[in-house]
C-alpha cells in the first residue's frame, strides 16, 4: 500500500451538480461588482488561475489581493449554502467506501487540489469525507497556479517520496501533475475527460469509477 494517497476532489470524490458555479458567479459578482456573464476553464484548474482568466474575460485586471477577497468570499458562499451543496451534489460512487478501505490499510490521506483550503474542507464535509483526511498535508488551490507545483508542496508538506504515492484525479491536469512529480497516477473517468483521453494523458491506471472498492484497492497497491 502507498505511504500517501494524494486525492483530487471534484469530479473524484463529489460532483457539485452545478452548485459550485452558482457559488463562484456570487462571490465573483460580490468582489468584482459585474455579474459573471462566463467563466473561463475550470477542469483541472486552480481557482487563482479560475478567477482571474474569468476576470479577463470581463475586461477586468485583477490582483492577489482581489484573489484573496474572492477566496474569502468563495468560502462564505460555500458556509451559507452548504445545506443547498448537501441536497442537490453528492459523494461519487465508491468514495466513502475507498476512504475508509484505505484507512483501515493504515495509508495516509490528503487532498490536492484547485480549490482554496477552506471550501475544500467544507466539500468533503458536507458529504462525510473528511474524516481520514490529512489536511495540513494537502495542497490547495491558494498554494500554486498549477498542479506539478502543488503536488510537489503535497509530497513536501507530508515528507513523502514520490515512489511512496499515488494521485487519484479525473482531469488530464491531475495526470500531468502527478506524472511531473515521478508519483504514479491512477485517474477515474468520472468527470468531463473520457478513459482514453486520460489513457491518452499517461495515467497508469484508468478506472471508470470507484465503485468496485476491490479492485481499486489493487490499483492503488500496484497489483493491477
Amino acid at each position: 500500500m502507498p505511504r500517501l494517497v494524494l486525492w483530487d476532489i471534484d469530479h473524484t470524490l463529489i460532483e457539485s451538480r452545478g452548485v459550485g458555479g452558482e457559488l463562484s458567479a456570487a462571490a465573483f459578482e460580490q468582489v468584482t461588482g459585474q455579474p459573471m456573464r462566463d467563466q473561463a476553464k475550470i477542469d483541472g484548474i486552480t481557482e487563482a488561475v479560475i478567477f482571474r482568466e474569468t476576470a479577463k474575460l470581463h475586461g477586468l485586471e485583477v490582483s492577489r489581493a482581489d484573489f484573496r477577497r474572492f477566496a474569502a468570499a468563495l468560502t462564505e458562499q460555500h458556509v451559507d449554502h452548504a445545506a443547498e451543496l448537501r441536497e442537490r451534489g453528492s459523494a461519487l460512487p465508491g468514495a466513502a467506501a475507498i476512504l475508509e478501505a484505505l484507512a483501515a490499510a493504515d495509508a495516509r490521506q490528503t487532498v490536492v487540489t484547485g480549490n482554496v483550503r477552506p471550501v475544500a474542507e467544507i466539500k468533503l464535509n458536507v458529504f462525510g469525507l473528511d474524516t481520514h483526511i490529512d489536511w495540513d498535508a494537502g495542497a490547495y488551490g491558494e498554494d500554486a497556479d498549477l498542479r506539478p507545483a502543488l503536488v510537489e508542496l503535497a509530497l513536501r508538506r507530508a515528507s513523502a517520496r514520490a515512489d511512496e504515492a499515488v494521485l487519484i484525479g479525473d482531469t488530464p491536469a491531475d495526470v500531468e501533475g502527478g506524472l511531473a512529480n515521478g508519483v504514479r497516477v491512477i485517474a477515474v473517468a468520472t468527470g468531463r475527460s473520457s478513459a482514453a483521453r486520460l489513457h491518452d494523458a499517461g495515467a497508469d491506471v484508468v478506472l471508470d469509477d470507484l465503485s468496485d472498492t476491490s479492485h481499486a484497492l489493487k490499483c492503488i497497491e500496484g497489483l493491477t
